[in-house]
């Protein structure tokens, strides 16, 4: 493969033009849709088949091949590939759908764009351009791009790329496969303990004081000393520190919203699959302080820390948050602070919620340890990615 100097390069726009036609499939209600969205991306990886009436609003209509790529809160990389579309298939505002212009559609193999579009430069890329009044909702603008130059190899030489990319991709989804089974067996046998108790307290008898929010300055472009959370770092598998930024100067050491290692925090914002998700805060090796578009709760000496997150992210739970999360926008919901204060939680002795948290630990070892090896393998990808581009493979 030749050096990257030798790659010839295209003005994006040049090569892909974005989505127009729109449609509003509430104006079918019986008709079923394939709809792209970021809440069904973040669920199940893809669309989800809706009837006309579940969706609200005007989606893009996807009637050739394309790459989706979210304009939402570019530091969270989703990309679509559309290889072959099917009739009624949409997509939501929020991505930017990318067609390949007309008399290009044999000189581009989507494959590798979309591997380039989920790439970590251009990915940075959208990250610096990307606007909004909050860090944690905001917007790429779709016509910015077409002006960015990007790789245009050879038709072989594309093809080659997103080859060598697929093979781990296989070994990403099998792992990923396996670590849904032992999440969902983990959820199963939760459920199960659970229902051995009462749900007749709530989250507020468990907590020691008041549920609060956090704070969200400004971020900081250099290091302070002190770091802040942004809404990722709340996964459906509890806390992960991925999404860290730099807090501003002003911020001290004794403010407020500043973390305690076992910290519980929840999300009072974020699409409904994904609102209301919980985590024990572990330190991240400096003070940090929680956004406002998350809560932090504080267990009372009744209640383990580990036992009231793993309640928080049971199945029930998550049915009852999501059900009472309001919001104009199933991209942006939130649940107030009284209804979070209202949760319905089982509060039995800590000799009990020991047996559970036990019961537990076998299936949470191995969903580590597959994580662990996830996490490698995606890192390899990444670079790979990343040379490939560069084309020094």
């Amino acid at each position: 493969m030749p050096e990257a100097s030798h790659w010839p390069t295209a003005l994006l726009g040049d090569l892909f033009a974005l989505a127009k036609q729109v449609v509003s499939p509430a104006s079918s209600p019986h008709r079923v849709f394939l709809h792209h969205s970021l809440p069904s991306y973040d669920e199940v990886g893809g669309p989800r088949a809706q009837p006309g009436e579940e969706i609200q609003s005007h989606k893009f209509v996807i009637d050739r091949p394309c790459v989706l790529v979210s304009k939402l809160n570019p530091r969270i990389s989703r990309v679509e590939l559309v290889e072959d579309p099917v009739g009624g298939e949409v997509a939501s505002t929020e991505y930017m759908v990318l067609f390949p212009k007309e008399g290009y559609e044999r000189r581009i193999h989507l494959p590798f764009y979309a591997r380039m579009f989920a790439g970590r430069a251009f990915q940075a890329r959208l990250v610096s351009v990307a606007t909004g009044t909050t860090g944690s909702h905001t917007r790429a603008r779709p016509r910015e791009i077409l002006g960015w130059p990007v790789a245009f190899p050879p038709l072989s030489e594309q093809r080659r790329a997103a080859e060598i990319v697929h093979a781990l991709s296989v070994q990403e989804r099998a792992i990923e496969a396996s670590i849904a089974k032992l999440r969902d067996m983990k959820a199963g046998a939760l459920d199960q303990l659970l229902d051995e108790f009462d749900w007749d307290r709530t989250l507020v008898d468990a907590a020691d004081g008041a549920i609060r929010n956090g704070f969200s300055p400004v971020e900081s472009k250099g290091w302070t000393g002190v770091q802040m959370l942004g809404l990722g770092c709340l996964t459906p598998a509890g806390f992960e520190p991925i999404q860290l930024k730099n807090a501003p100067s002003t911020v001290a050491a004794g403010h407020v919203a500043m973390l305690q290692d076992g910290d519980l925090l929840m999300s009072r914002a974020n699409t409904r699959e994904l609102v209301g998700l919980a985590g024990v805060y572990r330190d991240v090796g400096s003070p940090c302080i929680y956004p406002d578009l998350m809560m932090r709760i504080r267990s009372s000496r009744y209640c383990s820390v580990d036992f009231l997150a793993a309640v928080l992210m049971s199945p029930r739970a998550r049915r009852y948050i999501r059900s009472m999360a309001q919001g104009t926008s199933e991209s942006m919901v939130k649940v107030s602070a009284g209804t979070v204060r209202g949760i319905p939680v089982p509060l039995p002795s800590l000799e009990e919620q020991a047996r559970v948290l036990a019961a537990l630990s076998s299936l949470s070892r191995q969903i580590d340890s597959e994580t662990g090896e996830l996490a490698k393998l995606r890192t390899l990808k990444l670079g790979l990615v990343d040379d490939l581009l560069a084309a020094k493979i």
